[in-house]
């Protein structure tokens, strides 16, 4: 085909498509009454065109609109989540300072009531090494008053007391450790005994030794400091008995017990740097913290 038959063909194909649309526009916008049969034909043959392009039209419409609107949802979605996430760290960071200020609210009951100079320290390693139950705390303040041998006590008991101290770190033997002993007293008979540590690797316990046999101790009794030997005041809470087999007359019972103080989620120890006087009595409990605090 020659460029001059190209051209006229090209030509011809827009005029034709330019002409179609002009004479199906026309016929529609004729009212009923003046159409002639070319205008009806035309009518007849872009009714079904019309038809289909009016639906693909909504078909699509409807299609992005969906999109659009899945987009939307999805977008929501996503600051919704991220929302939700940040929100949940909010919480988890206000429940965990609500816990640390808790705990710091009754280190401080604690301090004030003890009968006693003493020295907070922050616990950064537990079960130093594998032969002693041990763990290493920091001072929070530098004091040349801390000395082997002190007592370590906390909110819930007795920790300890201090073995090694190298500058401001201070090691401290556990109450479980085995080479660990406190003459203790039952809270509610105040029978007589002595705590001593098992030394279990696996576990934290410890055992009331030299408990009488005609004293009468139970399962759930309390065991506390006495305060003989002016070395930690009496009354604070040393261990809990779980085990009690009883033996003969002039046999001592058989008594296990686990600590008060929980030493997989100990922090925050008090060092009592000055020793008690011989009648000093610690009370950690709270309603007797609330009222010392009070008086002071």
């Amino acid at each position: 085909m020659s460029p001059a038959l190209k051209r006229y063909r090209d030509i011809a194909i827009v005029v034709v498509l330019l002409t179609v649309p002009f004479f199906f526009l026309r016929s529609n916008m004729k009212k009923p009454e003046n159409m002639n049969a070319m205008d009806r034909v035309i009518l007849r043959i872009s009714a079904p065109i019309e038809y289909g392009a009016a639906t693909l039209s909504r078909g699509i419409s409807h299609v992005v609109s969906d999109y659009v609107y899945l987009v939307d949802v999805k977008a929501d979605q996503d600051k919704l989540s991220y929302d939700n996430a940040r929100l949940r760290e909010q919480v988890q960071k206000l429940s965990a300072q609500q816990v640390e200020n808790q705990e710091l609210r009754r280190l401080l009951q604690l301090r004030e009531t003890t009968p006693a100079d003493t020295v907070s320290a922050l616990v950064v390693a537990k079960d130093f090494t594998e032969f002693f139950r041990v763990t290493r705390v920091v001072l929070d303040r530098g004091s040349r008053d801390i000395r082997p041998h002190q007592p370590v006590i906390s909110p819930d008991g007795v920790v300890g007391a201090v073995l090694h101290v190298i500058g401001d770190a201070i090691d401290v033997q556990l109450s479980v450790d085995a080479a660990f002993g406190i003459d203790v007293e039952d809270e509610r008979t105040h029978a007589r005994g002595f705590v001593r540590g098992t030394g279990d690797p696996a576990r934290y316990a410890c055992k009331v030794e030299m408990v009488d046999a005609r004293d009468e101790v139970q399962v759930g009794d309390l065991m506390v400091t006495s305060g003989k030997g002016k070395w930690f005041p009496r009354g604070i809470p040393v261990a809990r008995v779980t085990k009690v087999v009883k033996r003969e007359l002039g046999r001592d019972q058989e008594v296990e017990a686990s600590p008060t103080v929980n030493f997989s989620r100990l922090d925050t120890v008090l060092i009592l740097v000055t020793p008690p006087a011989e009648e000093s009595t610690l009370d950690l409990s709270p309603r007797s913290a609330s009222q010392n605090t009070r008086q002071k």
